[in-house]
């Protein structure tokens, strides 16, 4: 039977208003170019300790009026930027003006749609894909930023919890059985069950990918890898089940490749920081693989940086330095002085690890004399991490795999001096390595407080990596007991429940 007009008129879809160009936050920003101003965004989100992934395309999408009101994470940067300053005074409209409005208007009962009723929320973080800049010979065509700005709809709603749940909506994209505990992450289905239906993956699956890989690495900045590693299987076969799903828009398969394979880096990581060195291994092959399908170089880049800083733990000090040599060549287009440095470290590691001291230090003075370029807006995201700190902390690395233990407790004193408290694992790391230079060295009563003050630390990391230096601290100190402080330490020690 056939609708009456009346219903058929009430079920029409409304046409989506264009956006209003966002005029005073385009007066904030001045005579500065969006890539500058996006720089200073993210400058004042450290001073807040808040994690932000702003980039010139971002704050296009907020002049345009494409972003109505932003997440919470970017209203507290705007605040602090702007003191005495509201959200309307910088162009955005009341956050109740963009939240609820669907539900509210259920009662009109709209059409049915042909994409996923959760793939409205795409604007909900302003999230940035990993690698923000154009790379290699294909460079025309750049990364895509995380949203695509034809796609706008009324209904946007800004918030991340919300952008999450649409990946867990109808469809291909429903992928994983029960919620990831820890960073909130929920997924429905399994991965097994995804090809069921013939949905695509859309922007909001994308998103959350993106969103999946930060949680991840903010918990283990906190909390260490061992008790992550086992639940971050699920969102990675969700990953995976997003590419064999596919997506209509180029755009957003690029950035799903891009979120797979830095998934399965993070996840390799968990793996590789809690000892266990094969599933390590074969996830960062997994990367690599997805970067050479994408002809990613930055996410290449990523993958040899890890392979190589594995290869050194696990021994193969040789292919250490030989990933970390393919990973400067395929970064050298992305226009990073700090991810070269870094790619130059773990060269260094290499080379101290087949006690090339002429190779490490060479290795190890390029590292400095670019890292002394300063930042840059090439810098990949997930190179938060890396500051003074670490860049002391591997340096002492590599001189306490080359015997010279002074010089490592040297530097691995002023990592801790150098870190941000934030990164607790990283602080419990440096002052592991201290510890265990200073006993290397001769000064048994001082790397005892160090390895009072790592196991004080041990009730917020769990890091198998932490916990491995500890012991090897705790057997150099032995023959030391009656030194001060150094029973207190081995009893304390002792006292650690052993790992399964």
């Amino acid at each position: 039977m056939a609708s009456s007009p009346t219903t058929s008129s009430s079920q029409s879809p409304r046409p989506p208003r264009p956006p209003r160009p966002n005029l005073a936050f385009r007066r904030l920003r001045g005579q500065r170019s969006p890539g500058e101003f996006a720089a200073a965004v993210r400058r004042a989100a450290r001073e807040i300790d808040e994690r932000v992934s702003c980039d010139a395309r971002y704050i296009g999408r907020v002049e345009a009026g494409e972003i109505r009101c932003p997440n919470y994470a970017y209203e507290r940067v705007f605040l602090h930027m702007f003191p005495g300053r509201t959200l309307t005074d910088l162009g955005f409209v009341p956050r109740s003006a963009v939240r609820g409005r669907g539900a509210r208007t259920a009662e009109v009962a709209p059409a049915p749609r042909t994409t996923s009723p959760l793939s409205a929320p795409r604007e909900t973080d302003g999230v940035c894909e990993p690698y923000v800049t154009a790379h290699g010979p294909s460079a025309s065509h750049a990364r895509h930023a995380p949203y695509d700005p034809h796609e706008t709809d009324d209904q946007n709603d800004e918030e991340s919890d919300v952008q999450r749940r649409a990946f867990m909506s109808g469809g291909t994209a429903t992928v994983a059985a029960a919620s990831l505990g820890p960073w909130g992450l929920a997924f429905g289905g399994t991965a097994e069950a995804a090809p069921r239906s013939a949905r695509r993956a859309g922007e909001a699956e994308a998103g959350a990918l993106e969103e999946a890989v930060r949680k991840i690495r903010v918990l283990d900045d906190r909390h260490g890898a061992d008790g992550l590693y086992r639940r971050a299987a699920a969102p990675l076969r969700a990953a995976y089940a997003l590419l064999d799903a596919g997506a209509a828009r180029q755009a957003t398969t690029e950035r799903l490749h891009t979120g797979a394979g830095e998934l399965a880096i993070s996840v390799g990581w968990l793996a590789h920081d809690s000892g266990r060195f094969d599933d390590a291994r074969s996830h960062y092959a997994e990367a690599l693989a997805t970067a050479r399908v994408a002809r990613d170089p930055a996410l290449e880049a990523h993958a040899f940086c890890n392979t190589s800083f594995l290869a050194r733990d696990a021994g193969r000090p040789r292919e250490a330095v030989r990933a970390a040599q393919a990973a400067q060549y395929a970064a050298r287009p992305l226009g990073s002085a700090r991810l070269l440095s870094l790619l130059a470290l773990r060269e260094a590691g290499g080379w101290a690890g087949l006690a090339d001291r002429r190779g490490c230090e060479q290795a190890l003075t390029r590292a400095q004399a670019l890292y002394g370029r300063g930042p840059g807006d090439a810098d990949p995201e997930w190179m938060s991490f890396y500051g003074d700190a670490e860049l002391a902390g591997l340096e002492a690395q590599c001189w306490s795999a080359l015997g010279d233990w002074q010089r490592a407790a040297h530097q691995a004193r002023r990592a801790t001096r150098l870190q941000d408290p934030h990164f607790t694992r990283n602080l419990a790391l440096y002052t592991a390595e201290l510890a265990d230079d200073l006993a290397r060295a001769g000064h048994p009563d001082e790397a005892a407080a160090a390895g009072l003050r790592v196991l004080d630390l041990l009730d917020e990391v769990q890091s198998s990596r932490v916990q491995t230096m500890l012991a090897g601290t705790a057997r150099v100190l032995l023959p030391h007991r009656r030194a001060s402080g150094v029973s207190d330490f081995l009893e304390r020690h002792g006292a650690l429940p052993r790992p399964a």
